[in-house]
């Protein structure tokens, strides 16, 4: 039911060995509100169809993925780890990063946007759950922060990809969400645009 055609694949300069791909609704067997490749389990859609729509995941990817429990915060964690590769065991974390090789990092987002990292090498790739408050808080510094500690690698050897979000005229947030991206950077301010009585419209790929 699933095909590579229900992906988005990202277009960036990703050195041959990391491999990459954005899901999308369709493929799966959820129906309703869920339908139909949804992924989470953490919403109210039947745990058999989300099972199900993993298993026919599972046939494009190295291994099993190694899901988070996304809590909008900066918590990073090696997916090669063993606890985290554990079966029944979901870390609390909105990223991941692995030098293993075939070792599957994800995240799930619906108006977040989802980033992947990697460098010019292939030898570490990580993804990144970036609601608001995880970017304002430093989210992707955290994850930069993690994988700058493999031997060798260097900032300037790492690339990004940026997956589909919720877009700039559609994202409403309060002027109290403006003020903690100001006092953090003075130029976050090009990212947000007024609608009057305190309410603003945020680009979320530009904070």
């Amino acid at each position: 039911m699933l095909k590579i055609s229900d992906f988005i694949i990202p277009d960036w300069p990703a050195p041959a060995n990391v491999h990459s791909l954005q899901t999308t609704r369709n493929g799966g067997v959820s129906t309703g509100s869920f339908a139909s490749l949804n992924l989470g389990n953490h919403v109210q859609d039947d745990a058999l169809h989300v099972a199900h729509n993993r298993q026919l995941l599972s046939q494009f990817v190295p291994s099993e993925p190694v899901w988070l429990n996304q809590v909008h915060g900066i918590d990073v964690i090696d997916a090669a780890n063993a606890d985290c590769v554990a079966v029944n065991c979901i870390p609390n974390a909105d990223a991941s990063f692995t030098t293993r090789h075939n070792t599957v990092c994800v995240t799930m987002t619906a108006d977040c946007l989802p980033i992947l990292l990697c460098d010019t090498a292939g030898t570490v790739v990580a993804s990144i759950h970036a609601g608001w408050r995880s970017l304002c808080d430093g989210v992707i510094e955290a994850t930069v922060a993690k994988i700058l500690s493999t031997p060798n690698l260097k900032a300037g050897h790492l690339m990004a990809w940026l997956g589909p979000a919720i877009g700039p005229s559609a994202f409403e947030v309060g002027g109290e969400v403006r003020a903690q991206f100001m006092a953090k950077d003075a130029q976050a301010e090009s990212a947000f645009q007024s609608k009057g009585n305190e309410k603003w419209l945020c680009n979320i790929y530009r904070i």
